[in-house]
């Protein structure tokens, strides 16, 4: 199964970085993901199911340890669900 997950990490500040989203960013680009999207209000990543699980508990664990306050999180599956159709129940 693949994932897509979308997160920011809060409070925000517009003059320097703030740590939380340093270790957001560091976090990121050190997994083992197929597609990495670092942004200045928004990150998109995906990856193996494994893989972007991994991911997030390290990046919520990581980040609320150095002053996130608020993790948003928005999570996909972009193939390989294994959810059967209408068609597939009758």
């Amino acid at each position: 199964m693949r994932l897509r997950l979308e997160f920011t990490t809060e409070p925000f500040d517009l003059d320097e970085p703030p740590a939380h989203a340093l270790m957001a960013r560091e976090v990121t680009l050190g997994a083992a993901l197929d597609t990495v999207d670092v942004g200045p209000f928004g990150n998109t990543v995906e990856g193996g199911a494994d893989e972007v699980l991994t991911l997030v508990n390290e990046l919520v664990s990581k980040s609320l340890a150095v002053g996130a306050t608020r993790i948003s999180l928005q999570l996909n599956v972009v193939e390989g669900s294994g959810t059967r159709g209408p068609e597939a129940a009758a």
